[in-house]
């Protein structure tokens, strides 16, 4: 069965294919095609079955119901949360689908889901030592020497954050020239291991997907400490990318989608880390929608 190719996918479509020739340089494309192509052969649209998304309490938790059936996992549970402002979120993200529900950019849903499910079936050390493992490759942490304006960029935007790490944290980080990972002190691992482990189970999930998103630990230390902010956060994630575009110009409308669906995911995912954090509940009269 053919996927239902509308007149704007079609010019999404054109367009993405005008700008495949003109892209070689940019390596952050292929993950845009991949994106498109699992669009196109997905032959299966949700279209929306329900009139309204409200929360009801449960043994301390939140569930989400549509209409007057229960939200599920895609394994089947019943889909719960901690908190309530988590929960008005996730209700208001059903709320705003309109025709066919757009579950790829349901982001808190999704995030809700893997805290609830561990797929992987990760235990919270493991999910901690996957977390510092991203040193290793953290964005801010490999620099380039040439060509010379980069390298000035790269060190008066990034090195301040380098430094609010050890001005806050005590973190002894050297950023790499080389093919060689930066080097951290086990002391350095020692203080975001006892940091990260002060979090709770579904904080440390938003956590996991946040730095894999940002491909930054340090920039998302600092975002979650709201020493900055998410699109400064996305500015400096993507500095390398947005110097080249600066050299050789913009892809059409490509590079704008990732950053903004960039920008989405981690105003998302730090939303979730917030509200998985903290004990907090809503005034009745500011509910979508009565318990």
């Amino acid at each position: 069965m053919a996927a239902s190719i509308t007149p704007k996918l079609c010019r999404l479509i054109s367009g993405y294919n005008q700008t495949l020739c003109r892209a070689s340089y940019c390596g952050r494309l292929r993950h845009i095609e991949d994106s498109c192509k699992r669009w196109l052969h997905n032959p299966r649209e949700l279209k929306k079955f329900y009139k309204q998304a409200t929360i009801s309490t449960a043994d301390g938790w939140y569930e989400i119901n549509l209409d007057k059936k229960k939200l599920r996992t895609p394994h089947g549970n019943v889909f719960k949360v901690p908190s309530e402002p988590l929960a008005l979120a996730v209700a208001t993200e059903w709320n705003s689908q309109e025709i066919v529900v757009n579950r790829p950019n349901m982001h808190l849903t999704a995030l809700c889901n893997s805290a609830m499910e561990n797929p992987l079936q990760k235990t919270r050390s493991q999910l901690t030592e996957t977390i510092i493992h991203f040193l290793e490759t953290d964005t801010i942490c490999y620099r380039l020497t040439e060509p010379p304006e980069l390298e000035q960029l790269e060190r008066k935007n990034w090195d301040p954050i380098i430094d609010w790490a050890a001005q806050r944290y005590g973190l002894e980080i050297t950023p790499t020239c080389s093919m060689s990972p930066p080097i951290v002190s086990e002391e350095s691992k020692a203080i975001l291991r006892r940091h990260l482990m002060s979090y709770s189970d579904w904080a440390l999930f938003g956590y996991h997907y946040a730095v894999d998103t940002l491909k930054s630990l340090m920039l998302m230390m600092a975002l979650v400490d709201k020493h900055i902010d998410v699109e400064t956060a996305v500015d400096l994630a993507r500095l390398e990318l947005s110097f080249q575009t600066e050299q050789w110009g913009t892809v059409e409308w490509a590079h704008d989608i990732e950053k903004y669906d960039l920008r989405c995911r981690l105003s998302a995912a730090a939303l979730f880390i917030h509200w998985c954090s903290e004990s907090s509940s809503i005034k009745q009269k500011a509910s979508i929608a009565p318990i």
